[in-house]
C-alpha cells in the first residue's frame, strides 16, 4: 500500500495558497454604509393659513389654496414674488391679506434691520420679532386701527404694514393710513366732536382721537400759528381761537399729554377741535 502522506502535503499547500490568495482580495474591513452620500433636505415653506382663497409662502409668492404643494406648503414659483396687487404702496396698505404680506416680505420695502427691532405688543414683557414673516402675518391682520364703531372697516385698505418709526415723517405716512375711511373736520369753537360729527349725520371715532393728538397732524389741519404746546383739557386736540384771552395764547395748538384721557364729548368756548368723525 502506497504512503498517503504526499498526497495529503500536496492539499495542505493548495490550501493554504488559497487562504492567502483571499485575505489579499479582502485586506481591508467592509462597510455596508456609504458615508459620503449626502441626502438633501426637503425644501419646506412657512405659509398664511388664515385665507379661504388665497395663501402667502415666506418666499413672497401667492397662490390659491388648492395650488400649495402639500408636502412643502410652498406656492408655485412661477407668479410675480413680493407682488403688491391690490396695495396702495404711498399708504403701504393693501386690500387682501395675503397680498399684504407678500409685499410687505420685499426687502426693498420692509428692512429686516428695522423689523428685529419692533416690540411685538405694547407692554414692555412683549419679545420682538424674529424674522421678516413673522412681522408681516401680524402687521398686515386687522387691528383696532383698521375698524370704527368696532363694527366697520374704515376703508378697503384695512390691511398695513409700514414700520412705525419715531421721525414725523413717518409718524405722519402712518396717521394717513390709520385716517382712511375718516373725515377729519375742525369744529367751530366751543363744539365737542361728538356734536361736530353729530351735525353731519357721522359719529365721532374715539380710538382715532390719538391719530390727531400730534402737532404733526394739528399743523395739518390747523394754522397754529403760535405754537404747539401739550397740555390736559378734554377738549383737545384743539387750537385756541384768535378771540381768546391772551393767558389762553391765542393761536397755539394743544395736544393731550395722556392718549388714555380723550374723549369725543370735551370742549371749550375758546377753543375748535379737530375731530375724526366716520
Amino acid at each position: 500500500m502506497s504512503d498517503p502522506r504526499p498526497l495529503l502535503r500536496r492539499i495542505l499547500r493548495l490550501a493554504t495558497a488559497f487562504a492567502v490568495a483571499a485575505c489579499a482580495c479582502f485586506s481591508g474591513p467592509v462597510s455596508g454604509i456609504r458615508k459620503d452620500i449626502g441626502f438633501i433636505e426637503p425644501i419646506m415653506c412657512r405659509s398664511t393659513v388664515q385665507g379661504r382663497h388665497l395663501i402667502s409662502d415666506d418666499n413672497g409668492y401667492v397662490c390659491s389654496a388648492l395650488s400649495i404643494n402639500p408636502w412643502s406648503y410652498c406656492c408655485p414659483t412661477t407668479g410675480d414674488r413680493f407682488s403688491c396687487q391690490g396695495c396702495k404702496l404711498d399708504l403701504q396698505c393693501c386690500n387682501s391679506y395675503e397680498y399684504c404680506v407678500s409685499c410687505c416680505l420685499n426687502p426693498s420695502k420692509t428692512k429686516k434691520e428695522d423689523v428685529l427691532k419692533l416690540k411685538v405688543a405694547k407692554p414692555v414683557t412683549a419679545g420682538t420679532y424674529t424674522n421678516v414673516f413673522d412681522f408681516c402675518m401680524g402687521r398686515c391682520r386687522h387691528s383696532s386701527a383698521s375698524v370704527v364703531h368696532e363694527n366697520a372697516y374704515a376703508g378697503d385698505f384695512h390691511h398695513c404694514f409700514s414700520v412705525q418709526q419715531n421721525s414725523s415723517g413717518s409718524v405722519e405716512s402712518s396717521s394717513v393710513s390709520k385716517l382712511l375711511g375718516i373725515n377729519v373736520i375742525v369744529g367751530r369753537p366751543g363744539e365737542s366732536c361728538s356734536l361736530v360729527c353729530k351735525v353731519r349725520g357721522q359719529s365721532c371715532v374715539p380710538s382715532r382721537l390719538s391719530v390727531l393728538n400730534k402737532c404733526e397732524i394739528l399743523q395739518k389741519y390747523m394754522r397754529c400759528k403760535s405754537g404747539c404746546f401739550r397740555s390736559l383739557g378734554p377738549d383737545q386736540p384743539a387750537e385756541v381761537v384768535d378771540e381768546a384771552p391772551t393767558s389762553l395764547n391765542p393761536g397755539a395748538c394743544l395736544y393731550m399729554q395722556m392718549d388714555e384721557r380723550l374723549t369725543c364729548d370735551g370742549s371749550h368756548q375758546h377753543t375748535r377741535r379737530l375731530c375724526p368723525c366716520a
